[in-house]
């Protein structure tokens, strides 16, 4: 199986659902393997105390709440349910990030294959204990994570009943910084877990999601959106439908790219080696039983004769037959 990506249309539906199924389409129509939302219940996952991200004041103002402007988002179960049905008449896999317990066993009801735990559940003990017991493969992602808290995340998991985890490498913050990706993190949890390994991305473009299949991520996901000038607090630091449907194109032609890591001919450069290389050659015209020195012989293409690597093995020996200027030279 190639790289798995995900088109994490989040809550870019501004909690509307036909907008919701646009979002499939477009992911559908990019070649993504599935298309992520994200359950919640608001009053569940926030605090009315919470204060906005940074990144959220920036995108939608101050003059609300988080709990407030998260409200506006949501989808109700029902609709979860639709999206789900949707998504399987499109032909693409449906997915949801569940942020709290109830969430999470609704997700599970309706028969949700993975789950995706966000970087900022990763140290919610009773969510990654629920996830867990559901025993299904788990993505986690890891963003604002030290390798420790990773450690035990993951140690968690697996130790009541989750099958098999898959990390992420993450940077939370909207966008993030090529500075701050650290793409290379990704094989640091590699080395140190063993495992599937993948990349979230929050950077502008696709240049990172790109660099981080060439360097073995197995799963890959990246924010969507219809338009990002839409109002919203993650439309501006995702891609537009033509762009996400750029970045898997090139993330498929790095996979054919990578190819077996056995450096021998391919199949299609072999029919150009008598081009490309060289034989040895009749500098001049030569007379049979004459000596062959580096005064007769050169070396030129095509490459279909005695091979300049024989050389030495050549000079000294005498012309089987008489050779005239840039013919081949035959032993």
């Amino acid at each position: 199986m190639g790289v798995f990506i995900i088109a994490e249309a989040g809550v870019n539906h501004n909690g509307d659902i036909e907008l919701a199924k646009k979002l499939v389409d477009a992911a559908v129509e990019a070649g993504a393997d599935s298309v992520k939302f994200q359950t919640f219940i608001p009053e569940n996952v926030i605090s009315e105390f919470a204060e906005k991200a940074e990144y959220q004041v920036a995108s939608t103002g101050g003059d609300e709440s988080q709990l407030d402007m998260v409200r506006k988002l949501q989808l109700t179960f029902d609709q979860f349910r639709d999206l789900q049905a949707y998504c399987s008449e499109k032909g693409i896999m449906f997915l949801s990030t569940p942020f709290d317990l109830e969430s999470l066993d609704f997700l599970d009801s309706i028969g949700m294959p993975i789950f995706k735990i966000p970087s900022g559940e990763i140290t919610n003990l009773p969510l990654l204990l629920r996830a867990a017991e559901l025993k299904k493969p788990i993505i986690l992602s890891t963003g604002m994570s030290t390798l420790d808290e990773v450690s035990e995340a993951r140690r968690i998991l697996l130790d009541n009943g989750c099958p098999e985890v898959t990390l992420l490498h993450c940077n939370t913050e909207y966008p993030t910084p090529f500075e701050d990706a650290n793409i290379m993190a990704m094989l640091n949890l590699r080395d140190e877990f063993g495992g599937k390994v993948g990349y979230s991305d929050h950077t502008l473009g696709i240049e990172a999601p790109v660099a981080a299949v060439a360097l073995g991520a197995e799963v890959v996901e990246k924010h969507m959106t219809l338009d990002k000038t839409m109002p919203g607090p993650d439309h501006s630091c995702s891609l537009e439908p033509q762009e996400m449907k750029a970045m898997v194109c090139a993330i498929r032609n790095i996979e054919k790219a990578l190819g077996t890591g056995r450096k021998e001919p391919s199949e299609s450069e072999k029919k150009n080696m008598a081009i490309a290389r060289k034989s040895i050659i009749a500098k001049c015209d030569i007379k049979k039983g004459e000596v062959l020195s580096e005064e007769n012989l050169t070396v030129k293409r095509p490459g279909d004769g005695v091979s300049p690597m024989k050389w030495f093995d050549i000079i000294g020996t005498t012309a089987v037959r008489d050779f005239r200027r840039d013919e081949k030279i035959e032993l």
